[in-house]
């Protein structure tokens, strides 16, 4: 399943469910750890999507940060019906917040930038994953308006030269020609589509000749050190009778005007 709701993640509630996203608690408390390291006294700002998505992200630092969250930390959600949200943008610059962090979809976090540019706001900025791709939110904020701004990632970008010699990108522009010519190979969800696939194939080869219901869900929880071709070096993919998710680590990365430099190591949900 192609999705970070972390309520996904209960085995009780979900037991026929492999997540394919990292969730979003884990993306919110590495996010959260990251701040705090690199501004331990800073207020943060939140806005969030008013569902399942922006709400674990604001959880995640309750989690976090624990009594020290009403503190540190202002929030505003938006509906995904509102046609702008610069409004909010604007409400938080206000409160003279030094981080700022949305948590929502490409379409909301392009405008944020793009508003957070227009008003002089220069914060400590973080998009989530699933709206730090290229062509759907940096190109239509303005990449030169992006320039700083922090999100975790687990795939590598295609369009992104600093990949050019890599094989597994190589084999992925090889792919995409053949399968989908003229899209746009910068649209993260056609990696994300490519990665499930690879998934599912290897699901498929470790049942054998068993494909039972039980046996797929037994083999989907038995994922052990499966690196694909599009994913940031040092990422795997690991799940276990304990585990529903994929995806369990993440690497940081900021935007340079041109293109998303990964810093330090990847960092893994365990330990948080």
């Amino acid at each position: 399943m192609v999705s970070g709701v972390t309520k996904f993640t209960n085995f009780a509630e979900f037991p026929m469910t492999t997540t394919g996203l990292p969730s979003y608690d884990t993306e919110g408390r590495i996010y959260a750890k990251y701040i705090t390291q690199a501004r331990p006294d800073a207020k943060i700002a939140i806005l969030y999507q008013n569902d399942d998505l922006g709400k674990d992200f604001l959880n995640a630092f309750k989690g976090y940060l624990k009594e020290d969250f009403d503190k540190k930390v202002l929030s505003s959600s938006y509906e995904v019906t509102e046609p702008t949200i610069d409004s909010h943008v604007v409400k938080l610059k206000s409160s003279g917040a030094e981080v700022f962090l949305v948590a929502g979809t490409p379409k909301f976090a392009a405008q944020a930038i793009k508003k957070a540019d227009e008003v002089g706001w220069k914060p400590l900025f973080l998009i989530n994953f699933v709206s730090s791709s290229v062509s759907s939110t940096i190109v239509p904020a303005g990449p030169e308006k992006a320039v700083g701004i922090v999100a975790a990632t687990i795939t590598k970008d295609p369009n992104d030269k600093k990949w050019g010699d890599d094989p597994g990108i190589k084999w992925y522009r090889e792919h995409f020609a053949k399968y989908l010519p003229g899209a746009d190979i910068g649209d993260a969800n056609y990696v994300f589509g490519t990665q499930q696939g690879q998934i599912l194939e290897q699901v498929l080869k470790q049942c054998g000749d068993d494909l039972s219901r039980e046996n797929i869900v037994k083999q989907s929880r038995s994922i052990r050190g499966l690196s694909l071709p599009t994913l940031i070096p040092g990422v795997t993919i690991n799940t276990g009778p304990e585990n529903s998710m994929a995806y369990t680590q993440l690497q940081l990365q900021r935007w340079n005007g041109t293109t998303w430099e990964q810093f330090g190591n990847v960092l893994s949900a365990d330990g948080k």
